[in-house]
């Protein structure tokens, strides 16, 4: 088990507002429809496996110096607006890069790879565009029902396309900073009385455990109430 990290990244570009999980230190325990891939050959292993090293390496190193600059100067400040430039190119250079890799070999797996290696093809999807997620998310599928991809991760990417398509997520996992108040909450959920019971499948921990990261109260009665109002605005702000 590696820590997998995700940052809470607000996309100052586009909207100050709604914030989309991307990065917060926490401990997380295909087929898609093109041409058959090429099967890596054990030689080529610790090549990629390095490369895919590298882009995990410079996904994350940029967003944890936006984490910083944005704790030490909040939001509205020209160091961290530029550093979300710099995360938005990090992303396409290491979008181009893990296409060209899953095009050619498939989703490489753990066993391939190794764990960071596998998740550095996961950060880089999570990041990409709504068209690529969607390319590829049959791949991470499958690899992930073969154990060559984290089920928990594969639960973030599901989440994510759903709440980017208009749809309710499924697991609870991304969260939004409310538009008036400021105040985080979980973003449109599915069946929120059985939200736990689908996390388990996915090797999540309990929703209550996962949300007081940002200090939120889970209640499902409660959260039910406030529903329409997160649905409200869900249509309203496009999640990007």
């Amino acid at each position: 088990m590696i820590k997998y990290i995700f940052t809470v990244y607000y996309n100052a570009l586009f909207m100050k507002n709604i914030i989309l999980l991307q990065t917060l230190c926490i401990t997380l325990t295909v087929s898609a429809q093109m041409s058959d891939p090429v099967p890596v050959k054990t030689a080529t292993n610790t090549q990629l496996k390095a490369e895919l090293e590298l882009i995990y390496d410079s996904d994350q190193d940029i967003r944890n110096q936006y984490r910083i600059a944005q704790k030490a100067n909040g939001f509205d400040n020209p160091e961290v607006y530029n550093l979300g430039l710099e995360i938005n190119k990090t992303d396409s250079i290491n979008t181009e890069k893990v296409i060209k890799i899953l095009d050619a070999h498939g989703w490489v797996g753990k066993s391939i790879v190794g764990s960071k290696g596998s998740q550095a093809l996961f950060l880089v999807i999570q990041h990409a565009n709504l068209q690529t997620q969607n390319k590829y998310l049959p791949m991470m599928r499958d690899a992930a029902k073969n154990n060559e991809a984290s089920l928990s991760s594969l639960a973030l990417l599901e989440d994510r396309i759903a709440l980017r398509e208009g749809r309710h997520q499924i697991y609870g996992s991304q969260i939004a900073a409310h538009p008036v108040s400021n105040e985080m909450y979980v973003l449109p959920l599915h069946d929120p009385d059985n939200v736990d019971e689908r996390r388990a499948k996915m090797k999540l921990g309990p929703l209550k455990e996962y949300v007081a990261n940002w200090k939120i109260v889970w209640d499902a009665e409660s959260y039910k109430n406030q529903l329409p109002e997160y649905e409200k605005i869900l249509k309203e702000k496009k999640i990007n």
